[in-house]
């Protein structure tokens, strides 16, 4: 794994003792809201601090942010562990909003100076194009199809895709197991796509949300989920005597930053983060991922 520093690209950027414990359910504590519980994403020492006179000369997305004085972000609100939102308080927590946290941060923006955006998957390439978010941070598999609207920072992590089933089916062991089964996916995702062209489910159904696809399986009208095994993995952590993996990952997805086509300068500077900041990654992979069962370890980024 490198450790290349980028001369620039952490300019101003703190990386501070880690002090993630056990028992921390909440996302780190951002910087700037303080480490003694009076931030609203709990008591944690910060794992980075925010950055002080920030320069990315030629982002127009950096200036558009810098102009605003703030950061819209596009993301998840329905996977466990990745990116959910609370629906009574709606803190938003997770890997990859903590991730969305830590780019901010190194850009020079505090917690309360970050907008998040839930935008469904079939929406996200529409959404950076039209300038509707600054960047989108949300299990967004980096494909050759989506780099001809966008650009993606990262890789920044990479995971498969697999199945989920109830706890009590013995039928589905993997996909080539899909022979006459429903299988539920979201609009607009790869996993959707794949599972339709290699592989022959009796029938595929879709909805927005991968929530929306779990409350079919258990409620019976779905044999199975199919979407990327970190997402799954959330949601069996929730409810271990009724859902289940079946099977192993069966392709690679390569979790990336979506940008705006052309900004070079920010995609640089996210993927300087990322080599940079192994013990950023590290400690949040460790609290938010390694507890429902996932492995992985941090990638190194597309040049």
């Amino acid at each position: 794994m490198r450790r290349t520093r980028i001369a620039g690209a952490m300019a101003g950027i703190a990386l501070a003792a880690l002090a993630l414990t056990a028992c921390n359910s909440g996302s780190p504590t951002s910087p700037g809201t303080g480490g003694d519980g009076g931030g609203e994403t709990g008591g944690d020492e910060a794992l980075w601090e925010v950055a002080t006179d920030v320069s990315l000369e030629g982002s127009p997305t950096f200036d558009t942010m810098t102009e605003r004085g703030s950061v819209i972000v596009g993301v998840k609100n329905d996977q466990p562990g990745l990116g959910f939102e609370d629906a009574t308080t709606g803190e938003r927590t997770g890997f990859d909003v903590d991730i969305a946290r830590w780019i901010a941060a190194s850009l020079g923006f505090d917690e309360d100076q970050i907008e998040y955006q839930t935008i469904p998957s079939a929406n996200r390439e529409q959404a950076i194009v039209n300038g509707d978010i600054d960047y989108y941070v949300g299990t967004y598999s980096i494909t050759d199809a989506r780099k001809e609207q966008i650009d993606f920072a990262g890789p920044y992590f990479i995971t498969g895709q697999g199945l989920l089933v109830a706890a009590d089916n013995e039928d589905i062991n993997g996909p080539d197991d899909l022979a006459g089964k429903i299988v539920c996916s979201v609009t607009g995702s790869t996993p959707l796509q794949r599972i339709r062209d290699e592989y022959s489910p009796g029938d595929t159904v879709e909805y927005d949300t991968y929530s929306q696809c779990v409350e079919q399986l258990k409620a019976g009208a779905v044999d199975a989920i199919t979407t990327d095994e970190a997402i799954l993995a959330g949601y069996v952590a929730l409810e271990p005597d009724a859902l289940k993996i079946a099977g192993e990952p069966f392709s690679e997805e390569r979790y990336g930053v979506g940008l705006a086509k052309g900004d070079t300068a920010l995609k640089d500077h996210i993927n300087g983060l990322f080599t940079d900041g192994n013990d950023v990654w590290s400690a949040l992979f460790e609290q938010h991922l390694a507890p429902a069962g996932i492995e992985g370890e941090q990638p190194e980024v597309d040049q």
